[in-house]
C-alpha cells in the first residue's frame, strides 16, 4: 500500500514554479467597496507570474507583501472580512461531479506488499483491498485504512482501531483538535488530520481575526490502547496530503492575522478604508506567516511555523493566500514538518512515482461571499491552465523541473497522466463564452519547459468533461449535456493524437474504473435524451475496439446517488470475485431503512451485472437521519462496510451478516 505524495517544494534559489494545493481548493479575494463605494473583485494571485523567487529576509518579505496587499484593502478588509475554504470536489454542483479513475493496482486490486506494517505471529495479515487512489503507489488520506489484520476508521469523528480476528475494538480515542477527518497509516503509526477547528491563533491563544481557522496533525501509536505521540496544530485550513511509504506531505493554507475594521454608525466607509490601510503598513511580518503550538516527546513550543527565507512568491503576484507544506515521516517524532511556503496558490495535484505535477487552471477561488470566478486568460482570449512539475524522485523535498500550459479547464487530478516520458492532460474550453468543447493534449520537457508537442480538439462540442481515464496509450474522455458520448482517444504517437470512437448513450459516467483488458466500468446517473437526470448507474463498456466501443451492461437504481460520482475513495472493485461495491443513498425512497443509504453490491460476471444485495446497517436510536455506509473493504473472505454507526462484516460470497461492530 505505498502511496505517493500530495505536494512538495523545494524552495531555494533559483527555484521555480507556483506553489500549488490539492483537490481543486485555491483562494481568491474580492475587495470590499471601495473608497467611491463601487464593489471590484481582485485575485489574490495573479494569472501570470510562474517563476518563484525567494524573499531575501523578513524585510523584503514583509515590503513586498504589505506592497500588493494595499491596492486590495477597501472599508471592508479584504474579501469582506473573512474567507472561507470550499472543497471544490466534495462539493460538486449537481451539474459537474467531481470524479475520475483510479489507476489498477498490482494484482488486480491486491493489497500491494507494505513493508512498513508490523505483523507479529499471532495475527497475520490477510489479502485485503486498499484505499482506491489515483496511482499505485500513492496514497491517499481518508475515512478508513487496513493493513489486514486491523481496521482503522475516523468514520464518526473518532479513531477507532477494530481488530480483524476478534471483532474487537482496540482503540479509541477523542483527538485533540476537534472532529478527525481523514487519516493515513504506516506501520503501527497513523497520521490523523483534524481542521479546520475552531478559530484560536496558535501562539497567542486569542481568537483568529475574521473568522480564522486552525488545523491539527495528530499522531498516534496504534497499539496496545492507542497513544496519541504528538499534535502539531497549526493556523490555517487543512487541504489535503499525500503518502509514499512513511512519508506524508500535507498541504495547509492560511492568511494573514489582520484585525480589520468596518464601517459602522461612528465610522464611515471611508474612515474605515483608511484605518484599514494603516493596518496594513503597520502589521509586523509576524501576522502574515501561520503560527504554529508543538506538543511533541514531551516537548511543547509554539511561534511562527515557517522562517521568511522560507517563504517565496510568484515573480508578480497580488495577495496573500500562503500555501505551506509539511513533511511528516510518520516513522519519527512529529515536529513542525520541515515547512515550506509560497505566496501562490494551485488547482490540482497529480503524481507518479517519480514526479508531481501542480496544474492550476484559476477558477475556484473562495471569498466570505462564496466562489467567486478567476479565470485566467492566454493572449488570444482562451482560458488557461498552468501545469509544473517536480521531481520526487530522490529523498527530501521535491524539486522543481519544468513548467507549461494549456488551453482550457481540468475536472480534477484523473484530467492529467503521465506516460512514456509525456504528460497527457485533457481540457474543456470556452466555459467563458458557452461555447464549449474538450481537447487532449500531450505535452514533452524540454529543458525547463513543458511543451505541447501534440492536441486533439473538438471532443464534445456544447458539452464539458466529466470524467476521463488514462490507461496507457489510450484516452477515454466522457462529455455530457443531455447525452453522454464516451471518446476513446488514440494518443500511442504523441505528435498526432486522435479521436478514435464515439459511443453516444444517455446519461454519464462521471468516475472510470479498468476492469481487465478492453473493459471499463462507469459510475455516474442515467439521465432522459434532455439531459434530466434519473438515478445511479453503472456501465461495462467494450473499448477493446478504439473505433468501436459499446456498452455491454447497465444497472441502474431509479432515484439513487452515490459518493463515487463525486469521491472515488468510495468505490471498490474485487475483480477476484468480480465485486463492484457502491455507497448509495435512493433519494426516491424515504423509508427509514432505505433512507439512509447502504452499500449496493453487483457481481460481474462475463458481460452482466447480477444484484447480490444492499447493504444497510442498524439505524442508531437519536442519530437519524444517517449518512449510510461510506466505505466498503475486503478483508480475507469477508466484506466490511463501514458508516458512522459501525462496521458490518459479511459473507464475501452471499453477503450473510457475520458480525454487527457498533461505534456506540
Amino acid at each position: 500500500m505505498k502511496r505517493d505524495l500530495s505536494l512538495g517544494l523545494r524552495i531555494g534559489a533559483p527555484v521555480v514554479a507556483v506553489g500549488a494545493l490539492v483537490s481543486g481548493l485555491v483562494l481568491w479575494g474580492s475587495a470590499g467597496p471601495g473608497e467611491n463605494g463601487t464593489t471590484g473583485d481582485h485575485a489574490i494571485v495573479g494569472a501570470e507570474g510562474i517563476s518563484l523567487v525567494a524573499f531575501d529576509d523578513c524585510d523584503a518579505a514583509l515590503g513586498e507583501l504589505r506592497r500588493r496587499v494595499l491596492p486590495l484593502v477597501g472599508p471592508y478588509g479584504l474579501g469582506g472580512g473573512g474567507m472561507a475554504v470550499e472543497d471544490g470536489a466534495g462539493a460538486a454542483p449537481p451539474q459537474a461531479p467531481a470524479a475520475g479513475p483510479a489507476a489498477p493496482r498490482p494484482a488486480e486490486g491486491r493489497a500491494a506488499a507494505e513493508p512498513g506494517f508490523a505483523e507479529d505471529s499471532q495475527k497475520k495479515e490477510q489479502e485485503h483491498s486498499t484505499t482506491n487512489t489515483h496511482e499505485a503507489g500513492v496514497d491517499e488520506p481518508d475515512l478508513v485504512k487496513t493493513d489486514g489484520r486491523r481496521l482503522i476508521t475516523i468514520a464518526d469523528g473518532r479513531l477507532r482501531v477494530v481488530d480483524v480476528a476478534s471483532r474487537a475494538v482496540t482503540v479509541l480515542l477523542d483527538l485533540p483538535g476537534g472532529p478527525a477527518t481523514q487519516l493515513l497509516i504506516s506501520g503501527d503509526r497513523a497520521l490523523v488530520l483534524v481542521g479546520p477547528a475552531g478559530d484560536t491563533v496558535p501562539g497567542r491563544g486569542k481568537p483568529a481575526p475574521g473568522g480564522g481557522t486552525r488545523s491539527e496533525l495528530v499522531l498516534v501509536d496504534l497499539t496496545g490502547t492507542g497513544k496519541v505521540l504528538g499534535t502539531l496544530a497549526v493556523e490555517g485550513g487543512y487541504l489535503d496530503a499525500r503518502q509514499v511509504g512513511s512519508v506524508a506531505r500535507v498541504v495547509l493554507r492560511s492568511e494573514p492575522r489582520l484585525e480589520f475594521v468596518y464601517p459602522d454608525g461612528a465610522r464611515s466607509e471611508r474612515e474605515a478604508l483608511r484605518r484599514n490601510r494603516d493596518i496594513v503598513e503597520n502589521a509586523p511580518i509576524e501576522d502574515w506567516l501561520p503560527r504554529y503550538d508543538l506538543d511533541s516527546g514531551g516537548k511543547r513550543e509554539s511561534g511562527t511555523l515557517v522562517e521568511c527565507a522560507a517563504v517565496s512568491h510568484p515573480a508578480s503576484f497580488s495577495g496573500t493566500a500562503m500555501l505551506t507544506v509539511l513533511t511528516i515521516d510518520l516513522a519519527g517524532q512529529l515536529g513542525t514538518g520541515d515547512p515550506v511556503s509560497i505566496v501562490a496558490d494551485g488547482d490540482t495535484v497529480y503524481g507518479t512515482g517519480s514526479n508531481l505535477y501542480v496544474a492550476d487552471d484559476h477558477q475556484t477561488r473562495v471569498s466570505f461571499g462564496g466562489v467567486l470566478p478567476r479565470p485566467s486568460f492566454a493572449p488570444s482570449g482562451e482560458q488557461r491552465t498552468e501545469v509544473y512539475q517536480f521531481d520526487i524522485s530522490g529523498p527530501g523535498r521535491p524539486v522543481y523541473v519544468a513548467s507549461g500550459g494549456v488551453n482550457g479547464l481540468l475536472l480534477n487530478q484523473y484530467s492529467l497522466s503521465e506516460h512514456a516520458g509525456h504528460l497527457r492532460i485533457a481540457t474543456t474550453t470556452g466555459e467563458d463564452t458557452g461555447r464549449t468543447e474538450s481537447m487532449v493534449t500531450v505535452l514533452a520537457r524540454r529543458g525547463d519547459e513543458l511543451v505541447p508537442v501534440g492536441r486533439v480538439g473538438g471532443l464534445g462540442v456544447g458539452e464539458r468533461i466529466y470524467s476521463v481515464r488514462f490507461i496507457g496509450p489510450v484516452g477515454y474522455v466522457v462529455t455530457f449535456r443531455q447525452t453522454d458520448p464516451l471518446y476513446t482517444v488514440d494518443l500511442s504517437d504523441p505528435a498526432r493524437p486522435r479521436v478514435t470512437g464515439e459511443l453516444k448513450i444517455t446519461g454519464y459516467s462521471a468516475y472510470l474504473h479498468a476492469a481487465g483488458a478492453g473493459r471499463l466500468l462507469g459510475v455516474g446517473q442515467e439521465a432522459t435524451e434532455t439531459g434530466r437526470r434519473l438515478g445511479t448507474q453503472v456501465s461495462l463498456f467494450d473499448t477493446a475496439n478504439l473505433s468501436s466501443a459499446r456498452r455491454l451492461a447497465q444497472y441502474q437504481l431509479p432515484g439513487g446517488t452515490s459518493e463515487v460520482e463525486f469521491d472515488p475513495h468510495a468505490f471498490l472493485y474485487w475483480p477476484e470475485k468480480g465485486l463492484v461495491v457502491l455507497p448509495v443513498i435512493n433519494v426516491r425512497d424515504r423509508t427509514e431503512k432505505a433512507g439512509m443509504g447502504g452499500a449496493l453490491v453487483l457481481r460481474l460476471a462475463g458481460d452482466a451485472f447480477t444484484e447480490l444485495g444492499m447493504i444497510t446497517h442498524p439505524v442508531e436510536p437519536g442519530r437519524y437521519p444517517d449518512p449510510g455506509v461510506r466505505r466498503a473493504l475486503v478483508i480475507g473472505d469477508e466484506l466490511w462496510t463501514v458508516s458512522g454507526s459501525g462496521v458490518l462484516v459479511s459473507d464475501l460470497d452471499r453477503l450473510a451478516q457475520r458480525a454487527w461492530i457498533p461505534f456506540r
